[in-house]
């Protein structure tokens, strides 16, 4: 068993090599397809991870009306004299009360200003002290994502509360193009694969007609099926393999780049891609397997069609 394999084994790389041109073109054809098939399963795998993430993280920013002082705990009268606050973070335990309410933060009005200054440029920097348009807000965060809405609309009902936004709709966005993203990247994909399949069976089928006549001798002698199909299902698999080694490769160099450059900005806003070790372990693994299998499925067809056995 041992012996014929390696009989088998042999004789497929002699025939990788008799084929000269063919297995050349094969070989880039699954190449070119399975980098292509990398590139789109990183990018519909990650985005299928952040919109998932960025549903979790949907949180509800409630604007305070502009008389509500809610985390100062003395403010000026009407005279100008500083009294103490009543309503000291009243806004703040109403919201606390609220059963699905895990946390709120509060973020002043300039505190805003200046994180869009930082972000914007000095252009923000002219509405200060009294000028600042902004407004005082609790960020708040759900328990579970399926309360968000209710929650805002029981916001919406504080005296309080001039106005409120949550992430829903931006999420529903986000969700609406990974699923693009999904159903064209899966569409291409299925086209790519078949036109590589294609051309590994077309490989393997001039091998079958250049070894016809010995494929002959070997029935008459009463050779097995098995022993027939053999060399051209090892050889359908060495093409798909050493098509899949460079895209193995520039999967794990893109995804490194892509990783070190957009993951710090998204780790900010509690959203992450896919860890790099765990992500190219089993993308570059399932390159590999998917350039064999596809190789053998080439092969195979061929067989079925040409072979006859």
């Amino acid at each position: 068993m041992i012996r014929r394999f390696f009989k088998h084994f042999i004789e497929s790389l002699k025939s990788l090599k008799r084929n000269g041109w063919m297995t050349v073109a094969a070989i880039s054809s699954v190449t070119v397809t399975l980098t292509l098939v990398g590139i789109f399963g990183s990018v519909i795998v990650n985005t299928t991870k952040l919109a998932s993430d960025l549903e979790k993280n949907v949180r509800i920013v409630a604007y305070m009306k502009l008389s509500v002082h809610d985390q100062e705990q003395q403010i000026q009268d009407d005279k100008g004299n500083m009294v103490n606050n009543d309503q000291y973070q009243a806004v703040y335990r109403q919201l606390m009360s609220m059963d699905q309410v895990k946390s709120a933060t509060f973020s002043s009005r300039q505190e805003q200003l200046d994180e869009l200054t930082e972000r914007m440029g000095d252009t923000w920097s002219m509405f200060r002290n009294d000028s600042n348009p902004l407004y005082d807000a609790y960020i708040i965060d759900a328990k579970t994502p399926s309360a968000v809405k209710d929650l805002t609309n029981a916001i919406k009902g504080l005296d309080s509360i001039e106005k409120v936004q949550d992430g829903e709709d931006a999420t529903a966005r986000v969700f609406a193009f990974a699923n693009m993203i999904r159903v064209w990247g899966l569409a291409g994909t299925g086209l790519l694969l078949l036109m590589a399949v294609f051309l590994i069976s077309n490989t393997i089928r001039i091998t079958i007609i250049s070894r016809s006549r010995e494929i002959q001798i070997m029935r008459l002698v009463g050779a097995k099926n098995s022993y027939i199909r053999g060399p051209f299902l090892l050889e359908g698999a060495w093409v798909g393999f050493l098509g899949a080694l460079i895209p193995a490769g520039i999967v794990y160099f893109l995804y490194v780049v892509a990783y070190r450059n957009f993951n710090p900005a998204l780790a900010q806003q509690s959203l992450s891609l896919i860890p790099v070790r765990w992500f190219v372990t089993v993308m570059g693994g399932g390159i590999l397997i998917l350039g064999i299998l596809i190789g053998a499925l080439g092969a195979s067809l061929s067989m079925r069609r040409y072979l006859k056995v």
